[in-house]
């Protein structure tokens, strides 16, 4: 056995692991499970809250949180395949306009969400014998709103992804879940530190699931919640569109050819 050869192949992996996207797996993952279950956890050990309730608050907003990865995935992955199959100068050598591609990933998307959160509501019923339809007529609104900010989100990753190309690919898988600690998923808002609340209020997504989980524990559907989030998902995917625009012409003119 031949210690320099054992050494020049850990060089070879520790160069490749040196890549930003590896170092990003190596601590973004590890620092977000910690703070988003640590949180739930503590949440949990305080709450007065039956733990019926709890399971279904915190079922429900795993299955809804799909819907934000989703809709983000479907625009920032779907435009890393074009990259992978070095699809891009010949998709856009076409008649094809920017805004018919984006109209049809968000086509896709919302094809892929209705699959995806009645196939996840029938798991957690037969797994847990919880329904999280309970919350009634009151999953359409919350449904569309949280569609629009898995929208905002993809577009701000892909603007990014399009103008620096596949040195920045991880974005694709982490943009959304760098939100998800500051947007009260599985646990109030209340629960967090007071400069993560002050995160937490500007995002959209912190109100639809406290207004999720005050139809859950209250019956009460939150008209404030739900338009607060509207109202900033509108801003927000307004702002990342045209950032997403900006790019895409920035990075045409570079040459598309230079992302893949």
């Amino acid at each position: 056995m031949s210690w320099d050869r054992i050494w020049a192949v850990f060089l070879r992996y520790f160069y490749f692991f040196a890549k930003l996207d590896h170092m990003a797996d190596l601590f973004f993952w590890p620092t977000l499970d910690i703070f988003l279950w640590g949180m739930t956890s503590v949440w949990i050990q305080h709450s007065d809250t039956a733990m019926p309730t709890i399971a279904i608050a915190i079922l429900t907003g795993l299955v809804f949180w799909q819907i934000i990865w989703r809709s983000n995935y479907e625009v920032s992955v779907n435009l890393l395949q074009e990259f992978w199959n070095r699809n891009m100068v010949n998709l856009f050598s076409t008649p094809l306009k920017l805004t018919e591609w984006i109209s049809a990933l968000m086509l896709v998307g919302v094809f892929k969400i209705f699959i995806t959160v009645f196939f996840g509501g029938l798991i957690v019923y037969l797994l847990y014998a919880l329904n999280i339809f309970a919350i009634g007529w009151t999953i359409l609104p919350f449904c569309a709103s949280l569609l629009l900010s898995g929208w905002f989100i993809g577009f701000l990753s892909a603007s990014i992804m399009v103008y620096f190309g596949q040195r920045v690919q991880m974005l694709a898988w982490m943009t959304a879940y760098v939100f998800a600690p500051f947007s009260a998923v599985f646990y109030p808002l209340s629960a967090l530190p007071d400069w993560a609340q002050a995160i937490g209020k500007g995002l959209p997504m912190t109100y639809i699931f406290e207004g999720m989980r005050g139809v859950l524990n209250n019956g009460v559907f939150s008209w404030y919640d739900f338009g607060m989030s509207v109202l900033l998902n509108f801003l927000y995917l307004i702002g990342t569109m045209c950032l997403f625009w900006f790019s895409f012409e920035k990075s045409r003119a570079k040459g598309l050819a230079r992302l893949e």
